[in-house]
């Protein structure tokens, strides 16, 4: 065994040396000058977590065997936590600085569907709100890598709308136990056959759905390898992070996922985005700047380089926002491909939650049988309270209004999509100039309703572009 971990020890060593010489080949030839993110270095120490009383047959309760291996390589100074393969049954994993997550192949990591077993404690007193499965705060060093599977168990967690499922999958939610409101219209996984509840209503227990990943306050986080899946809400989101690399992960789960965004970026600083697959029920790859006033102290997302990524099912592809009031600098996203997804490039936001963008760069996206848009510049996303559409379709909104969505600096080029509704949409809010700066170029859209739905006055400039339809 020890023979064993040795190897494995010096595997992921050399690995970690080879990214490291590796990753600045994406920083040639950008368009602004951006940092690369410092890479999380971890001890040439090792345990497995069958050491400490693991057991990986799906029935065993694994929690505190994870939390043993933490605290032991913790007391080392951190190291790697070697998950063999089997099924791991557990509750909530925290990791400490200077340690990696380490999933061999065939290793998969499953939330335990017992939602009791979702929540911190202190002094005997449990949170009133549930935890993400894995999550790190203010912590360094931190790495989730290998071949296997993290998978959050989401079917016990999220509701179902039924016009977003079959017949089949209708009557299979059904067998489950579980609560339909609205008329059979949507299904709660309340009072369900073999878990109990974890608050009075099915509303109540449906609001502390959470995260299966969260990083937050971390400095240099590397996440490689691994599959992420199924989660109760969004699966993979550092949080005013610096110096994150997420390298060749696959992020999954059903297309009519409630709130499944797959990776979110929000308040990050120096961060590298490559080579990773992405199937998911709501936003693929999204950048996130906090929401008002008061999120100012996060500061901007800033330093983001976005390559060669694939994107199926998504509500979009690339996304920014809704939420970005601290603002976005200095992002390029260049080199991917969006494959079936709602809307392609996405920039969505509203008042209340706005901000301001500069140097945005996208270039070289190849898209195909987008549902929607493929790409799209909203400012009146869930700002209901703040903005109003008449029956005439004018918008009206407030005078003076604060956080209010600044659309500028951004420049694309090289699309290639072949099937949309509309190719290009962008409209604004009266009065407020959301829309300037904004450059497509060379580009080709095979449309299948609309070329361009484009505000009069909207500063967007299409040069050398080609539309086609029927």
């Amino acid at each position: 065994m020890k023979k064993t971990l040795m190897v494995v020890v010096a595997m992921l060593t050399s690995l970690t040396a080879a990214f490291a010489n590796d990753y600045g080949k994406y920083y040639q030839n950008l368009p602004v000058k951006m940092e690369q993110p410092v890479l999380a270095t971890i001890p040439d120490y090792s345990v497995n977590l069958t050491d400490f009383g693991a057991v990986g047959d799906g029935l065993t309760l694994n929690t505190e065997a994870f939390e043993k291996a933490i605290k032991a390589l913790d007391k080392k100074g951190g190291g790697h936590l070697i998950v063999p393969q089997g099924i791991w049954l557990t509750g909530l994993i925290s990791l400490k600085d200077n340690i990696d997550l380490h999933l061999e192949k065939n290793a998969i990591i499953l939330a335990t569907p017992d939602r009791t077993q979702h929540f911190k404690t202190k002094d005997g007193v449990r949170d009133k709100k549930c935890s993400p499965l894995i999550s790190a705060s203010k912590r360094k060093n931190i790495s989730i890598t290998g071949e296997g599977i993290i998978d959050g168990n989401g079917a016990v967690w999220r509701p179902v709308k039924r016009s977003k499922v079959s017949d089949v999958e209708w009557k299979q939610y059904n067998e489950m136990g579980g609560t339909q409101t609205d008329g059979g219209k949507l299904w709660f996984p309340f009072n369900l056959k073999h878990f109990g509840n974890i608050a009075d209503t099915p509303q109540a227990q449906e609001s502390l759905r959470t995260h299966l990943i969260r990083l937050t306050d971390c400095d240099r986080v590397f996440v490689s390898g691994v599959t992420i899946q199924n989660s109760p809400k969004f699966h993979l989101i550092p949080t005013r992070c610096t110096n994150v690399v997420v390298d060749g992960v696959t992020i999954r789960c059903p297309w009519n996922a409630q709130n499944g965004d797959a990776l979110d970026i929000s308040c990050c600083k120096n961060v590298l985005i490559v080579n990773n697959t992405i199937d998911a029920g709501d936003d693929g790859i999204c950048m996130k700047g906090g929401a008002g006033k008061k999120a100012a102290p996060d500061g901007p997302c800033e330093n983001i380089l976005i390559e060669n990524n694939t994107v199926y099912h998504a509500h979009g592809g690339f996304v920014i926002g809704s939420e970005f009031s601290n603002g976005m600098k200095n992002i390029v996203v260049r080199k991917n491909r969006f494959s079936g997804t709602d809307t392609g490039l996405r920039f969505k936001s509203g008042i209340g939650r706005g901000g301001k963008t500069e140097n945005i760069y996208v270039s070289d996206i190849v898209m195909t049988d987008i549902k929607d848009e493929a790409i799209i510049f909203e400012c009146t996303y869930a700002d209901k309270k703040y903005s109003v559409k008449e029956d005439n379709g004018k918008v009206t909104v407030p005078q003076n209004a604060e956080c209010v969505p600044e659309w500028s600096d951004i420049h694309i080029s090289n699309v290639v999509c072949r099937g949309c509704e509309t190719a290009v949409s962008a409209h604004g809010l009266p009065g407020y100039g959301c829309l300037k700066g904004i450059t497509i170029d060379n580009s080709t859209f095979f449309y299948n309703k609309k070329d361009k739905d484009i505000e009069a006055g909207a500063d967007v400039k299409l040069t050398n572009c080609k539309f086609a339809t029927f």
